[in-house]
């Protein structure tokens, strides 16, 4: 069996994502981007440093090159943010092929997506830019914050394409250790939606991914597990077989 697994990465420069995405371009199609804003986490990184925003600007334009290996390498922004309502059309523009919104970094997530959705159309509608939304859920939020979300799926029209639990009490940061607690907590939810594809980021590494699994896991967010080790494209391969 095999699951989908996203390298995650939390950029300290421009340059560093750049150094990240070749590690991984030719062994994945898809990799998660940790925008950190020092707001709403602690953790402040690109574009949220130095002048790298100007730097963000430039690669977003129609004139630019975009994001690094654009053509091979997709990617999706979780957005640990204030209010990211200010900043998510910024990343859809910039060819995000999923945003990943906080639930507890705004009281208008909810309203925010609704808007996205009219004005950007569903995923499984062939919308303008393919845009898939995904919520996240902290450790510590109660389980029962995710019902209006779902309550507004449909089998024609999905407002959200996939729920993201943490697996860490702190994030931001890479490396923390995973908080056991989110297994009953995803259980739970899985026994209650069936179809929803449901992510796991934070403290995953090779042997509690097959309790992630057992709970009705479906893809896996993995950065220090991946980077830190020695042969990048087997750890990947490994963290995939369950």
């Amino acid at each position: 069996m095999s699951i989908e697994v996203l390298p995650a990465i939390i950029p300290e420069s421009f340059e560093d994502l750049n150094y990240k995405m070749s590690l991984v371009k030719d062994i994945v199609k898809l990799v998660q981007i940790d925008v950190c804003d020092g707001k709403f986490v602690s953790s402040k990184r690109w574009p949220y440093v130095g002048d790298e925003e100007n730097h963000f600007e430039k690669i977003t334009t129609e004139e630019s090159e975009g994001f690094p290996f654009w053509e091979t390498l997709d990617f999706e922004a979780d957005l640990m943010v204030k209010n990211p309502e200010e900043v998510v059309e910024k990343w859809i523009k910039a060819g995000a092929k999923a945003v990943v919104l906080h639930i507890e970094s705004s009281p208008n997530i909810l309203d925010l997506i609704i808007e996205l959705r009219e004005k950007y159309g569903y995923s499984d509608k062939n919308s303008v830019f393919g845009i898939e939304i995904g919520v996240a859920i902290s450790s510590n939020t109660p389980l029962e914050k995710l019902d209006i979300f779902m309550e507004k799926n449909s089998s024609e029209k999905k407002l959200i394409d996939f729920v993201q639990f943490m697996g860490i009490d702190v994030i931001g940061y890479q490396g923390n250790e995973f908080d056991e607690k989110i297994y009953d907590k995803i259980s739970n939810f899985r026994s209650k939606y069936k179809d929803i594809t449901i992510s796991v980021d934070g403290g995953v590494d090779f042997d509690n991914k097959y309790n992630l699994v057992n709970v009705g896991v479906n893809k896996i967010i993995s950065g220090s597990t991946i980077y830190n080790s020695d042969n990048i494209a087997e750890a990947i391969k490994q963290m995939q077989n369950v």
